[in-house]
């Protein structure tokens, strides 16, 4: 029974209860040992009625086998492995042991995590029970937070209990587990020990803080006298380090040495046969002593104790030798991990042959998606490596799976000291310093990544150096970068970098340069190829190709196994997006790349999704949504010296100011962003919003900055032979020179509908005050239906007054369907218009197969359809140009 918890009950009855009806979602018990926790999951998972419970329990000795509390959760449903997508199902069977290793991408392997218990969840809802969570291994509890964070469709509550203030990251639910409340601290010695007089249970409630555990084991240790009040209670009291120490000594040796075997390997074979080669004694008999006790408990083919203090106890009263030899028995009898584990347990002193058993455990675990395993073994090999080279070695590649992993800090300072180590190795030490920059570019200053990387003379170190430059907007380090990139032999790689930097230095080899990349993206199989491919095409003014490159990579990227490097490629999917007018699509593919970015600790990253986000909320004049997103983007781009995000959110404050018609005001930001310097703002931000410049000092009646504007437009844009690039550059034309020809011949040129639209727009404006009112009708009305499509509504109020004022009232467009979609359903109903199946679409987003068919039930109501194939036939309509024009 359980005394004085009823509204922690009520709140894990309430989570259970939403999962029941279909909401998951997940709770933290946080509490001090001894606090209840333990008996509270207990309690809840009684009370799920027909739910399914699975439990797993952090066990410290496992803490550092990977996957080993996951293989405990999950192995009762891997009969249910065959309803998973293909590659989730490979990386869940490959973290469980029972295929081959899958591509080790952190992501995927939870999401395949968040499949298997959604199928597990059927039909009646499923509770996840995870005790001690402090102490389950990385890569169990990487998987299972992912799936966690995951919950809102399927009906799974998850239950997690920690010690102490281990962060359980990315579940903000927490019920606080303290001491009992006095009345029920004193229920609970009388239902054990009698009614108790009211001055010791209170002495007893007030000195052990009403801990449920020291209550109990405190009061059974005292004498019926001291329980009566008429001896004074011990000072101090039994409890505290000594709690369970007495009952430990007072085993005898036999039964003492099993009960160390079990501290350190719980498995009940192994204790056995370790415990025969330990002591001539019966094992058997000395488990029966250890049980009778009431210290631990045979469960299946386990031995637990009956509580983790009780393990530190036996830990406390062995000696480091007695420990050190019970784990070179067990490294005799285990083999895989936990023999390397158990040898680096055993060994004195460092080891060459104990550090390579770690290795081995650490690429095991790398390959099956298990980073955070990985890191933790690297580590302890390299602590255990005598040569400070291989030592070194171990402790860069350490980094680099905390890394993947999720753990930037941990990585830093793993690297920080495989740096120390690699002294005089020059080498090793550009390997260090190239992966140091590359840490720097995603989630610390990019300005000191660009110094770090410059001081290498590889091409791969020097087209770092110039990606990093080209975060932080620093045009002279990427011109002195591509020619040093020229000098090494020709290649894709190399003529885009040298091409880059020789084209911002008015060379004319750089263009040609481009071109010649730019031809062999036939040949490009990585999503990193797509994306130089986009900057190339950038450079030379083209941003409809370039957006068509970042599509590519975007689609190669959700298919490769990237080991967590999507985040970084979605930055430059949903800037694309957004661009091409597609801002529902870009909302969404920004609202994954900032889950998974946050998820990865890629701090630049999530500034980048921050700063579309805002740029898409000026779209639609959401202010407050813009303001809020493009401050905390700031927040994190101008410290960290990320120009081309920081542009990006000041752009978008000053796109807000445009859409609003606050022209002057849209004028100063732009001007403000066109000076910004290295670090603070960016020249491909500046050039790339030359046509809303233009627009803002036309507004604000600044015809000279209108005109200064196109002039260095036309400079950048001199290499550009795409239609819609040669469209833009007659827009700006046609504002600076108020041409109506121009703006024809922009219309003729444009092949994006959403600037064809804002070009319509600007025209038919013209035409109606010029009281040409007939010929505005047409542009203004399909500017109107486009900028409704897109959700651009700012700019859809401005078509609809501007075409009442030219004499037409009009029916109301037609609804963008898909706009009642959510950026999830919105993503899935994308997918489902490319042809793909339900286990296909949840492959590609790191969702269950049910979760897909969940929203697609929802999505099916909103729409007013019933079938695929009319979802299908929706979204392809959605995406055709507006009706009338077939430039718009």
């Amino acid at each position: 029974m359980l005394y004085g918890r009823a509204a922690e009950i009520s709140a894990l009855d309430e989570v259970i209860a939403r999962a029941r009806d279909g909401s998951g979602g997940a709770v933290v018990l946080r509490g001090e040992a001894g606090a209840g926790k333990t008996a509270l999951l207990d309690a809840a998972a009684a009370r799920g009625g027909a739910m399914r419970v699975l439990r797993t329990t952090g066990i410290e000795p496992e803490s550092d086998l990977a996957f080993a509390a996951l293989h405990q959760v999950l192995w009762p449903v891997t009969g249910s492995l065959v309803a998973l997508p293909e590659p989730q199902r490979d990386a869940v069977s490959a973290a469980l042991g029972l295929a081959a290793s899958s591509a080790g991408d952190r992501f995927l392997l939870g999401a395949g995590v968040l499949s298997l218990l959604a199928e597990a969840a059927a039909p009646d809802g499923l509770i996840c029970v995870v005790d001690d969570f402090q102490w389950v291994d990385r890569a169990s509890a990487d998987a299972l937070l992912f799936a966690a964070r995951r919950l809102k469709t399927v009906r799974i509550a998850m239950l997690f209990a920690v010690r102490g203030d281990v962060p359980v990251k990315g579940v903000p639910l927490t019920v606080d587990v303290r001491g009992l409340p006095e009345s029920a601290a004193a229920e609970l010695l009388e239902s054990r020990h009698g009614v108790l007089p009211a001055h010791v249970a209170r002495e007893l409630v007030t000195l052990t803080r009403a801990n449920p555990l020291a209550l109990g084991e405190i009061a059974a240790r005292l004498t019926p006298a001291q329980l009566a009040g008429r001896e004074p209670l011990p000072d101090p009291l039994p409890g505290g380090a000594r709690l369970f120490g007495d009952r430990v000594a007072a085993l005898s040796d036999p039964a003492r040495l099993v009960a160390l075997v079990a501290a350190v390997e719980a498995d009940l074979d192994q204790l056995l046969r370790a415990s025969d080669r330990l002591s001539a004694e019966q094992a058997r008999v000395a488990l029966a002593e250890l049980e009778e006790t009431g210290l631990a408990e045979v469960s299946g083919t386990s031995v637990r104790f009956r509580h983790p203090l009780i393990r530190s106890a036996v830990h406390e009263a062995a000696a480091p030798a007695d420990v050190r030899r019970v784990h070179a028995v067990l490294a005799e009898l285990t083999e895989g991990d936990r023999r390397a584990w158990h040898l680096a347990g055993a060994v004195l002193g460092q080891d060459e042959r104990v550090a390579a058993e770690l290795v081995a455990a650490a690429e095991r675990a790398r390959d099956r998606g298990g980073f955070g395993a990985a890191a933790a073994a690297l580590a302890q090999a390299a602590e255990l490596t005598p040569e400070p080279r291989a030592r070194a070695v171990r402790l860069k590649d350490a980094a680099v799976a905390a890394w993947l992993g999720g753990r930037p800090g941990q990585a830093e300072s793993l690297l920080a000291e495989a740096r120390e180590q690699a002294d005089g190795d020059a080498v090793l030490a550009m390997e260090i310093a190239q992966l140091r920059g590359r840490f720097e570019l995603n989630s610390g200053n990019a300005a000191e990544a660009v110094r770090i990387l410059a001081a290498g003379d590889s091409l791969e170190m020097l087209a770092d150096a110039v990606e990093a430059a080209s975060y932080v907007g620093d045009t002279t380090a990427i011109v002195e970068l591509g020619r040093r990139a020229a000098a090494h032999p020709e290649g894709y790689l190399r003529d885009t970098v040298a091409g880059i930097g020789l084209t911002l230095d008015g060379d004319a080899a750089g263009p040609r340069l481009l071109r010649r990349a730019l031809a062999r993206t036939g040949e490009l199989k990585d999503a990193a190829g797509y994306l130089w491919a986009a900057a190339a095409a950038s450079y030379l003014g083209e941003s409809d190709l370039a957006n068509e490159m970042t599509g590519r990579a975007g689609r190669v990227a959700r298919v490769s196994g990237m080991a967590g490097q999507l985040p970084v490629v979605l930055e430059f999917v949903a800037t694309a997006e957004r661009i091409a007018g597609r801002l529902a699509s870009s909302h969404a593919v920004s609202a994954e790349g900032l889950e998974l970015a946050r998820e990865a600790g890629y701090e630049n990253t999530v500034a980048a999704h921050l700063a579309n986000l805002a740029a898409l909320a000026a779209l639609r004049g959401e202010e407050e949504s813009c303001e809020r997103h493009a401050r905390e983007a700031l927040a994190i781009a101008v410290p960290h010296r990320v120009g081309l995000r920081a542009g990006v959110a000041a752009y978008a404050l000053a796109l807000l100011d445009l859409c609003l018609g606050r022209y002057t005001a849209a004028h100063d930001r732009f001007t403000a962003i066109a000076a910004a310097g290295p670090g603070a703002g960016h020249p491909t931000v500046v050039w790339r919003t030359a046509p809303d410049r233009v627009e803002a000092a036309v507004g604000a009646g600044d015809e000279a900055a209108a005109r200064a504007t196109l002039a260095a437009y036309e400079r950048w844009s001199a290499h550009a032979a795409t239609a819609e690039s040669r469209a833009l550059l007659a827009r700006c034309r046609g504002l600076a020179d108020s041409s109506e020809d121009a703006f024809g011949e922009a219309l003729r040129l444009h092949t994006n509908p959403f600037e064809a639209a804002r070009t319509a727009l600007l025209l038919g404006e013209r035409l109606r005050r010029a009281q040409r009112p007939g010929e505005a009708r047409a542009h203004l009305r399909m500017a109107w239906e486009t900028f409704e499509q897109a959700g651009a509504r700012p700019w859809a109020r401005r078509a609809q007054d501007e075409l009442r004022a030219a004499g037409e009232s009009g029916q109301a467009p037609p609804a963008a369907v898909l706009d009642a979609l959510t950026p999830q359903e919105l993503r899935i109903a994308t997918l489902v218009a490319d042809g793909l199946s339900s286990k296909e679409i949840a492959a590609r987003l790191f969702l269950s197969p049910r979760t897909v068919e969940y929203h697609l039930y929802k999505i099916y109501p909103k729409l007013g359809i019933g079938s695929r194939t009319e979802l299908a036939r929706l979204v392809v309509l959605q995406k055709a140009p507006a009706g009338g024009d077939d430039k718009l």
